[in-house]
């Protein structure tokens, strides 16, 4: 059975012979009440209090719970982004690879035709000096016989000059 304030209040003893003063027993009554009055409004405080500090102690692991997902969720997110990111520059390091083998295929293509085209030169030139040889052997001769042919020339008028 739980005792109250006013229960210690409203108390009353028998009277008997050689009893308790009276007096003595009301004021030790009262003081008890007031005490345990007191005491139930002190820990109806603390009750409260403890009640209060629960429900932010109940929020704070909520929010902890969140901050928790957040965090897991962020870190989740951040290696999404450094796998993206990754891929990414996977990607542009390949499609620059394959660039840069193209230009050097066009490159290489592009020096096997100057090369080719170098070779066709030095034959047109190599068909060019002989032409030019065979044009100045040509014309070598041609003067040699109209030499010839201008010395034998002026032999005979010689001989007909001479002749008168």
């Amino acid at each position: 059975m739980r005792i109250t304030p006013l229960d210690i209040q409203q108390q009353t003893f028998q009277v008997k012979f050689r009893g308790y003063d009276r007096e003595e027993v009301q004021e030790f009554l009262r003081a008890v009440s007031e005490t345990v009055e007191a005491l139930v409004r002190e820990n109806a405080d603390v009750k409260e209090r403890a009640d209060k500090l629960e429900r932010e102690a109940v929020e704070l692991r909520q929010k902890e719970a969140s901050f928790n997902d957040l965090l897991v969720t962020t870190q989740k997110m951040t290696e999404s982004l450094k796998e993206t990111a990754r891929r990414e520059a996977d990607l542009i390091l390949k499609e620059a690879e394959l660039k840069s083998e193209e230009l050097l295929k066009h490159a290489q293509a592009d020096l096997r035709d100057i090369q080719r085209d170098l070779q066709e030169l030095r034959k047109d030139r190599v068909l060019a000096i002989e032409k030019m040889r065979s044009f100045l052997q040509m014309l070598s001769k041609m003067i040699a016989i109209e030499e010839i042919d201008t010395l034998e020339g002026e032999a005979p008028a010689k001989n007909i000059a001479g002749d008168r």
